[in-house]
């Protein structure tokens, strides 16, 4: 499964937001820097969808803003 997250670091809170199918608005309170922001944005998305993190990578936009991420099938 793919989908579409816009990523929003350094927010006040860390929260994930659905824009419409297959596309989410995810705010994390991680900086931008070192890798931080994408593996917040991978915790949270685990805990949202309630898969492992080990089956959540990002196959696009590791330096952007707008990023392709896939869940692996089981």
């Amino acid at each position: 499964m793919k989908f579409s997250v816009r990523v929003k670091p350094n927010s006040k809170e860390s929260r994930i937001e659905e824009l419409g199918p297959n596309q989410f608005l995810v705010k994390v309170k991680a900086p931008p820097r070192e890798n931080k922001a994408n593996q917040e944005v991978i915790a949270l998305l685990s805990k949202y969808l309630q898969v492992p993190k080990s089956r959540i990578s990002i196959l696009s936009g590791l330096k952007s803003k707008q990023k392709m991420v896939k869940i692996e099938e089981q």
